[in-house]
């Protein structure tokens, strides 16, 4: 799909740069609050550095993820993803 994520880097403080099989690309901002509930486990630097990239989706601990759909939109529009 035109939203599979192709490649991701881990940028400082909370965000990364992403780019789709489609060429769009931009950045992800992850707030303060962001980290709660499943997601909690991330606010470890080490965790959240150890994204991967499985079938078109940003991937962490084998099982937490983002959607790529509504990342891809929003980076579209705005140029970056900011989750609160």
């Amino acid at each position: 799909m035109e939203w599979d994520v192709v490649d991701v880097k881990v940028m400082p403080e909370f965000s990364l740069w992403v780019r789709f099989r489609d060429g769009v690309e931009g950045m992800i901002y992850c707030s303060p609050t962001f980290f709660r509930g499943v997601f909690a486990p991330l606010h470890d630097p080490l965790q959240f550095a150890a994204v991967t990239i499985v079938d078109g989706v940003l991937t962490w601990l084998e099982h937490l993820d983002l959607a790529p759909d509504a990342m891809h939109t929003e980076i579209k529009q705005h140029g970056y993803w900011q989750l609160e």
